[in-house]
């Protein structure tokens, strides 16, 4: 919504900041004039003990010394309550008596009632909480008084109670002179088909109000007292205020939470907020009794780029998960997902903390998982591939799933991840020396098997040359993705190992680019032992790219440098053996008398101060077959063994 010219600076005008900030800060006394608007604070973006926060009153901005945080009134709300612009306007506007435009005169016309409508919610949240007061409503107390929740969590949560009676809360309001048309509108009474009196929508509960994230009250939740009741849990109706599946149970509390740092939890009910929140973990929301929606979601993801769901540990807990991951797979993007906590078998957070404390929660919290974990165990979970009908009906599950995914590179980025758990699971039982990775994918091989040990790579005797071929084959065979990259510089390789020289011959010849089916070819072709060996030797298991097989970026890096390397080398060794025929040849006897000149001022330089005479220099042949043996020995080198 756009606001009109002026509408904003008027805004301004009519605030003061330093009253704005103030419900935020502590203001300096001793630091701060009032009187001219020169106020200093600790400030409220980041820890510190000391006042480095200023407020400017009369040009109405704020500055801080510290983190350098900086704006205006409307910038202060926005990051302290954790808002979008159009909501920090409409709070500020609240509190300085303005009305927000409206586009058209249907549209004020609505805003005005649902503003009354939300007049009798509050005078309802006002009767319900003193009825918790009343001998009727003894039970209730006992039971949160069993549920651990304290005085001022009850007042936090404006916890009420709803008496058995079938009018009470109607006639009370109807007494303070509410309209009964919109106690009904509201959804505090309901009105019977048959055109029968009005009667309470809530009756022998305790009551929870729903808020928005500006704070009214939109509606009730409520908790049955009687064990037989139809529902345990009961929502107010759809109304003009309320809509169940567009709304957060404790929405601008936990918002404002998570703007100042804390993980977004997203719990099943009431009870399991008030208790997360009870415990410290202030940014948890719930959703109202009902699986979450795509409209909740987009909500989650205004709050936190990846809320944590922490879900029951039943059964019915994790179909929640599952219908959550099926939701959210088509409203992926880049940075925004959720990871998930699942509870032991029959507790709920509220259960957990009352028994192992706030920090067996927060372990829970640390080892949140990504959802792709979740959907590899809903496939696979409980099942056996030991056909090949069964590890293609996998593929298939897991294919479909991935094409749901709108993003591209957040679509290849699952189906890398999903490719690396699907190698470890149909490899583990023949192949026990690999280790689940960190991410996903897996960890270095833990040694050289019995069948490779005695095997002259595994021994060690490898040129540089030899060794640095097997770390580019180990590579392409982990990852063929890459083999369409560097297919050139592998058909330059020309591997002195009939081995190495077979697999680099069926990577070029091979259509596959998916790592299992690449494995399966192997074995098919008798090259799956050789892969073996190379991925037993020491240098192959150590190098970055092997460790981390889903880093496909890293990947090419190394490949990239390695061949430019195996490339260098192979130039020197060329001009070396160059060098040597030049030297056997009988026309090289300039190269001879230049390479022998130098020897012999070497040989001076070394033997400077003695006696002339005793320098008897080396013949010409003699020399040359002394720089031949040089060449040949490669003495420069740097021996790696």
């Amino acid at each position: 919504m756009s606001l009109p010219p002026g509408f904003l600076d008027e805004l301004r005008n009519r605030l003061s900041l330093s009253q704005v900030a103030g419900r935020k800060v502590m203001w300096d006394q001793r630091k701060s004039n009032r009187a001219k608007g020169d106020m200093w604070a600790p400030c409220p973006f980041h820890q510190e003990k000391t006042a480095s926060f200023h407020v400017d009153d009369r040009k109405g901005v704020y500055y801080c010394f510290g983190c350098h945080a900086k704006g205006d009134a409307i910038s202060f709300v926005r990051e302290t309550e954790n808002v979008g612009f159009m909501e920090a306007v409409e709070i500020l506007a609240g509190e300085a008596g303005m009305t927000m435009p409206a586009p058209d005169p249907k549209a004020q016309e609505k805003a005005d009632r649902r503003g009354q409508l939300a007049e009798v919610t509050e005078a309802a949240v006002a009767w319900f909480r003193m009825q918790l007061r009343t001998g009727a409503a003894a039970a209730a107390r006992d039971y949160l008084d069993a549920r651990g929740l304290a005085a001022d969590t009850l007042d936090r949560f404006e916890i009420g109670f709803a008496p058995a009676g079938r009018q009470g809360a109607f006639r009370a309001l109807s007494d303070k002179g509410i309209d009964p048309a919109l106690i009904t509108a509201a959804g505090i009474a309901t009105k019977p088909d048959d055109g029968g009196a009005p009667y309470d929508a809530f009756r022998d509960r305790i009551t929870f109000p729903i808020r928005d994230p500006r704070g009214r009250c939109i509606g009730f939740g409520g908790r049955a007292m009687d064990p037989n009741a139809r529902a345990k849990y009961l929502n107010t109706r759809e109304t003009e205020l309320f809509d169940k599946g567009r709304a957060l149970y404790n929405h601008g509390p936990a918002r404002e939470a998570a703007g100042k740092g804390q993980p977004l939890i997203v719990s099943e009910g009431y009870m399991d907020v008030i208790a997360l929140n009870q415990a410290g973990f202030q940014a948890t929301v719930a959703p109202l009794g009902t699986a979450i929606t795509e409209t909740q979601l987009q909500l989650l993801w205004r709050i936190a780029d990846e809320p944590i769901v922490a879900l029951d540990g039943d059964r019915a807990g994790v179909q929640a998960a599952q219908r959550l991951v099926d939701l959210a797979l088509p409203l992926l993007e880049a940075g925004k997902s959720l990871r998930f906590v699942v509870l032991p078998q029959g507790q709920d957070p509220d259960d957990l903390i009352r028994q192992k404390g706030a920090g067996a929660m927060q372990d829970l919290l640390d080892q949140a998982e990504p959802m792709v974990r979740l959907l590899w165990r809903r496939e696979t979970e409980g099942k056996v591939f030991d056909s090949p009908e069964r590890r293609a009906s996998l593929d298939n599950a897991l294919r479909d799933a991935v094409t749901r995914i709108k993003d591209l590179s957040l679509r290849r980025h699952y189906g890398q991840v999903l490719n690396d758990m699907r190698f470890q699971l149909f490899r583990a039982p023949r192949r026990a020396d690999w280790q689940p990775g960190r991410k996903g994918g897996f960890g270095a091989p833990a040694g050289p098997q019995a069948v490779t040990r005695a095997t002259p790579l595994a021994a060690g005797n490898m040129t540089d040359a030899e060794m640095r071929v097997a770390l580019i084959l180990a590579t392409l065979c982990l990852m063929p993705a890459l083999i369409d990259d560097f297919e050139h510089a592998l058909e330059r390789l020309a591997p002195t190992n009939p081995d190495h020289a077979r697999l680099a011959d069926f990577l070029l010849g091979t259509t596959h680019r998916d790592a299992e089916t690449l494995r399966a070819d192997l074995d098919c072709g008798n090259l799956g032992q050789t892969l073996e060996n190379l991925l037993s030797l020491g240098h192959v298991r150590i190098a970055p790219c092997i460790r981390a097989p889903d880093d496909i970026s890293k990947a090419a890096r190394c490949l990239a440098e390695e061949f430019a390397k195996l490339t260098a080398r192979r130039g020197l060794e060329d001009e070396m053996t160059e060098a040597l025929e030049d030297l056997a040849e009988t026309d090289g006897a300039r190269l001879r008398w230049r390479l022998n000149t130098a020897l012999r001022a070497r040989q001076q330089a070394e033997t400077l101060g003695a006696d002339d005479t005793a320098a008897t220099p080396e013949d010409e042949s003699s020399l040359s077959q002394h720089l031949s043996d040089l060449i040949a020995t490669r003495a420069w080198e740097k021996k790696s063994r």
